[in-house]
């Protein structure tokens, strides 16, 4: 079976792994999905993140972060853009999540980038999700 959303199951892999208070989380691996968890790390979302080899296959391991023992740091994930509806913005309509509190994750010309890098490099580009 081919997965139609893998930036919606690696989400869901996020949710699902907080929600029972895992200390990491485990999942086939793609540059998108690295590119991610490299803004999730960057935004103090995540501790770690790394790429491990299981046999021939590349999976991506992102540790999770809590805030005093239990409490996690992420409070939430949305996928904007999917495959059946993709999301688009410009530059000058970049969302902020939650005033400010989050940040939404795009895929622009220039990379991977969060809202707040997008709108200093003035790129739009195809909105992935909103993690606050």
């Amino acid at each position: 079976m081919s997965m139609t959303d893998p930036v919606a199951d690696m989400l869901t892999r996020i949710r699902n792994a907080t929600m029972r208070r895992h200390e990491a989380v485990v999942m086939p691996a793609s540059r998108l999905k690295g590119e991610i968890a490299r803004l999730l790390k960057e935004e103090g979302f995540v501790r770690q993140y790394k790429l491990v080899t299981q046999g021939a296959r590349t999976a991506l391991k992102i540790e999770l972060k809590y805030m005093n023992e239990d409490e996690p740091v992420i409070g939430g994930l949305r996928r904007v853009s999917t495959p059946g509806r993709r999301v688009y913005v410009g530059a000058d309509r970049i969302p902020r999540v939650k005033g400010g509190y989050g940040v939404a994750i795009l895929s622009t010309n220039q990379g991977v980038l969060t809202d707040k890098h997008a709108r200093q490099a003035r790129v739009g580009g195809e909105v992935l999700c909103y993690v606050w």
